[in-house]
């Protein structure tokens, strides 16, 4: 069984930084990728940060130069660092098995997801 666990979300002030954790089991992290994408309430999802084994990334223009995405194997665990944040990062932050590796559509084809985190970033 494919299962995802989200941790590390909270309150920050703009200008801050959090550090999302997510550890996966279940599943060869050769056949997926690991992505984060964000989900607010009625609208799709959106895209952050993808992770392949190989080392292909594919991250959302908007996160560019502040966030990064790294990995810890010996943990099953995927880093998603988030520097220098905006009020508009908030939101309900997701980690996802995704089949497609990170073509620029992944969040599309995912396998299966967390629960979630929330990070909400303050003025």
């Amino acid at each position: 069984e494919v299962k995802l666990v989200e941790s590390g979300g909270g309150l920050v002030q703009a200008g801050g930084s959090l550090r999302l954790s997510c550890v996966a089991s279940g599943f060869s992290w050769d056949d997926f990728a690991i992505g984060w994408f964000r989900q607010d309430p009625g609208k799709d999802r959106e895209g952050i940060y993808c992770l392949y084994s190989d080392g292909s990334t594919n991250s959302a223009d908007s996160v560019k130069g502040r966030f990064t995405i790294s990995s810890d194997s010996a943990k099953s665990t995927v880093y998603l660092q988030m520097n220098s944040l905006k009020p508009e990062d908030s939101g309900v932050y997701y980690c996802a098995a995704v089949y497609s590796g990170c073509i620029p559509e992944w969040v599309r084809a995912l396998e299966a997801r967390g629960q979630g985190t929330e990070v909400t970033v303050s003025a």
